[in-house]
């Protein structure tokens, strides 16, 4: 057998480390974070030069419109409340309603905030209408027919069943109540017509108005024509000679 061990043996050399890439060095930790730019004093300067421009602009901007604001202040009062004159209203409508609608007499106490004539155009049932602000700043509104029906009064008070009676001005009106705050005073023979009043208010509240809308009927009535005496002179007897 030949001898082989004059056969040099291949040894494995382990590959070249990779160039490190130019202007690094081999000495830097790995995960280390890279350095932030650093402003200068000149672009320092320029950055707070147009925040310090911002802060005037707006400074200047309140001071252009903070006269106007001042010269306009708000209202004292509660808003628009507009001024009905029922009474007014009431006579133009008396000629197509063919009845005397009412005009209660409320004085400062009850608000109207609206008064009209409807031609029932809709229901089949013309109406006088109108919508009163109570003291307490609730809301009653009175509607007046010569047409009323069930089915028209039941969608007036919200087919609110009857839970009583209650009088005022002398009258005995019929009480209904939803049970969600809503409620309803009912006035069948009322010169002919009939009259509702519904709304949020409380009972005493409905009660004022109602002794009110009982006095305005019974003032109609007795202005009705031919209530009104005319005076007669009789001819003085002749004296004899």
């Amino acid at each position: 057998m030949g001898d082989y061990r004059g056969v040099s043996e291949l040894q494995e050399t382990p590959p070249a480390a990779p160039a490190s890439p130019a202007g690094t060095t081999g000495t830097e930790a790995p995960g280390q974070p890279p350095v932030k730019p650093v402003l200068t004093a000149g672009a320092a300067k320029r950055a707070n030069a147009s925040v310090i421009g911002m802060i005037i602009a707006l400074v200047l901007s309140i001071a252009t419109f903070l006269p106007i604001v001042l010269m306009n202040p708000s209202p004292k009062s509660d808003g628009y409340r507009p001024d009905i004159n029922v009474s007014a209203v009431a006579r133009n409508a008396a000629d197509v309603a063919g009845f005397t609608p009412a005009a209660p007499e409320t004085g400062e106490t009850f608000r109207a905030n609206y008064a009209r004539w409807e031609s029932g155009t809709g229901s089949g049932v013309p109406t006088w209408e109108v919508g009163y602000l109570t003291p307490k700043e609730a809301f009653i509104g009175m509607v007046q027919t010569r047409q009323a029906n069930p089915t028209w009064l039941l969608q007036q008070v919200k087919s609110a069943p009857v839970t009583g009676s209650r009088s005022a001005g002398g009258r005995d009106w019929e009480l209904r109540d939803t049970g969600k705050g809503e409620k309803s005073m009912v006035l069948v023979d009322a010169g002919g017509t009939t009259v509702i009043l519904t709304g949020s208010a409380q009972l005493d509240e409905f009660t004022t108005l109602a002794t009110a809308v009982v006095k305005a009927l019974d003032t109609k009535a007795g202005a009705s024509p031919g209530s009104t005496a005319v005076a007669t002179v009789s001819p003085s007897a002749a004296t004899s000679p």
